[in-house]
């Protein structure tokens, strides 16, 4: 952007503006607006609460002692998540005279932290919601947590006798819990354990659908999914039930076809064919009461409402009505009971409820205004400098595309000649900025153009900035560093001015990975994001920049469950907020999750703190000795290393 467009900030710019530019009327699906005063806001009960300016949420938070990065968990947004899901299904079954009943479930996996999984068994407890799980400790997890008779538990992922054996152990508890069949051999272990414990299980049977989705997720299904059986390993189980004489304990038939599914089109085809497998086997005698659909319900990360791989071309009623209405019309041409239903929904509960509010502090950027002042051209310059003085000079009269060729061509012969060491390190640094300030009035020209070259909509990617921003990629938002995954990005606040720069995201770890190149857009995937310039602080003591924060939004399934520790930046801050209209702010805050310190990270990688304190100090005792250190100064730096064990790992400012 040039300094002019910067300046240019005061046109016919309003809230709507910022409301389209950053899409979040459409992804933020009634959660999360702008308010008059240029402010994001979270609407965790829709229309139906108060809102909840992020910006107060984050002051109240540094009141109580917690700096950024921090993840805002909104709760009444996980129990409006349920109810809304419940309620569609309801809505559904009603309006397609089915007869059975719809009892979800959520994975385990997908957020594990407990406050979170506690969070959405009570929203669902009048429902008969239940947890889905996958391994040892999310089962131990489970059972604790799920105290009433009844209460609903699908056992997924492979299983070892132990995990068979506690498992078991829910059903002597009077919980239903259901033995999830993923494999073959599975089964007749299953048998033999169950025996040793005399307790007749509640089973299902994973099937492999042929159904297969597109995306990122799309190998969870078709014939060479991880998971499941197909027809003929499901024949043979049904003879080896048969033969056991535990027809009565096979009661559940799932299939998952992958998760964030966008097209409604392969949820119907999916749903069809595992419909007909469930009929199939019931006409064969077996008293099957559910049919698990798995999960794949869609988040709309960028509010394109399409088929696209971030988004769903089908809203959460469609979902609903087009697995109830496919399996009544199965059941009802193949004359068999219609199943409970059950679904694993895990994003399409969990992802909107949280945010993590990020501190920009800095930027990186291509424009030369502040190199002007360092460069000064006389008579005598490198014939390269020479050439691109008289482009810029005559930029207003050329061509401008032949005027950027030329540039390029200065440019790339600069670099060569460096390399061979016949170009000097003050010549090559003329060039460069006369090559960007030429990039700058390229792309000035062609701005309101009809048609922008390729070429010049490539550069104008490459001349965006990089903002530096206060987290780790690989800790928070890890999906998108493995599977490209786009989340919404959007400034806390300034919606009344214009977003003048484009710009990319880098985080603070050592790592060029870690960064956000990858936007969301309407239409495609945007290579920059519109944000705002940042603001030197104001008074004779201001230094540096005025604070700018971005939210990342959508972060509640994977992201806090997948993080590593790359670099040893751990948990982030983290704090609960829960709606209550008798609090001045309409709002308060539930629990307060500190992040890790440094010591708490390194211990995790095996530094364990007094070792680390232990070897600090026979190093000083050493440097006292030695007289490096004076006895005062070597305690006094001694204690700052001690204490500085206990702060954030993240940069504080």
């Amino acid at each position: 952007m040039t300094d002019a467009a910067e300046e240019n900030t005061n046109g016919q710019w309003t809230i709507e503006d910022a409301r389209a530019v950053y899409n979040i009327d459409r992804w933020g699906a009634e959660y999360f607006g702008i308010n008059a005063g240029g402010r994001v806001v979270a609407r965790p009960q829709q229309a139906a609460g108060a809102e909840v300016e992020l910006m107060e949420v984050l002051a109240t938070a540094r009141e109580r002692g917690l700096k950024a990065p921090l993840l805002v968990r909104f709760q009444d947004i996980l129990r409006h998540r349920v109810e809304a899901i419940c309620a569609a299904f309801g809505k559904s079954i009603e309006a397609h005279d089915f007869t059975g009943r719809y009892r979800g479930v959520f994975p385990v996996k997908v957020n594990s932290l407990r406050e979170v999984v506690e969070e959405i068994l009570d929203a669902g407890r009048t429902h008969g919601f239940g947890l889905e799980v996958g391994s040892k400790p999310e089962l131990h997890a489970a059972l604790a947590l799920q105290d009433e008779p009844g209460s609903l538990l699908i056992c997924n992922g492979y299983k070892d006798d132990a995990f068979i054996r506690t498992a078991l152990m829910g059903t002597r508890l009077g919980r239903q819990v259901v033995l999830v069949v993923e494999k073959p051999d599975e089964l007749r272990r299953i048998i033999s354990v169950a025996k040793r414990e005399g307790v007749r299980p509640q089973l299902g049977i994973r099937m492999r659908l042929l159904s297969r989705s597109t995306g990122k997720w799309a190998d969870s299904g078709g014939e060479d999914a991880k998971f499941g059986l197909n027809t003929a390993e499901l024949m043979a189980a049904i003879e080896l039930l048969r033969a056991e004489g535990w027809e009565d304990c096979f009661r559940l038939l799932h299939f998952h076809i992958g998760s964030q599914v966008p097209d409604i089109l392969t949820v119907r085809k999916a749903v069809q064919e595992g419909a007909r497998f469930y009929a199939k086997v019931r006409q064969l005698g077996f008293p099957l009461e559910y049919l698990d659909v798995g999960g794949g319900l869609a988040v709309d990360y960028d509010g394109s409402r399409a088929a696209f791989e971030s988004s769903a071309n089908y809203s959460l009623q469609e979902y609903t009505n087009d697995v109830v209405q496919t399996v009544a019309e199965v059941c009802n041409a193949e004359d068999v009971p219609h199943p409970n239903l059950i679904s694993e929904s895990g994003r399409a509960v969990v992802a909107h409820h949280s945010v993590l509010l990020v501190e920009v502090f800095g930027a990186n950027n291509k424009t030369p205004k502040t190199r002007k002042p360092h460069l000064k051209y006389g008579k005598e310059e490198h014939p390269l400098v020479q050439q691109l003085l008289r482009i810029r000079r005559g930029f207003a009269r050329g061509g401008k595309l032949a005027a950027y060729h030329d540039a390029v061509n200065c440019k790339d012969d600069a670099t060569n000649m460096f390399t061979l060491g016949v170009l000097g390190l003050e010549e090559k640094a003329k060039v460069e900025t006369l090559y960007w300030e030429i990039c700058q009035k390229v792309m000035a020209h062609f701005r309101n153009a009809e048609h922008v070259p390729e070429e010049i909509a490539e550069l104008e990617d490459r001349m965006g900035d990089q903002y530096v921003c206060n987290f780790s990629v690989f800790q928070s938002l890890l999906d998108h560093w493995a599977v490209d995954q786009l989340f919404p990005i959007v400034p806390l606040s300034r919606h009344t001015e214009r977003p003048t720069r484009e710009a990319t995201l880098v985080d603070i770890t050592c790592d060029s990975d870690g960064a956000v190149r990858k936007f969301i857009d309407l239409e495609d995937v945007r290579d920059t994001l519109p944000l705002h310039p940042l603001r030197k602080k104001n008074g004779k003591n201001g230094k540096g920049n005025e604070s700018y924060f971005l939210g990342f939004f959508l972060m509640g399934a994977y992201q806090d469950v997948m993080g590593d520790l790359h670099n040893l930046f751990g948990r982030v801050n983290e704090i609960h907020v829960f709606l209550d209209p008798d609090e001045p702010s309409g709002y308060y805050i539930e629990e307060i999750i500190r992040g890790q310190s440094l010591s708490e990270s390194l211990d995790s990688v095996q530094y364990h703190r007094r070792d680390l304190q232990r070897q600090m100090k026979k190093q000083f005792d050493a440097a006292i000795r030695d007289n490096r250190l004076k006895p005062s100064e070597g305690m006094r730096l001694l204690e700052e290393y001690e204490r500085g064990l206990d702060e954030y790992t993240y940069l504080s400012f």
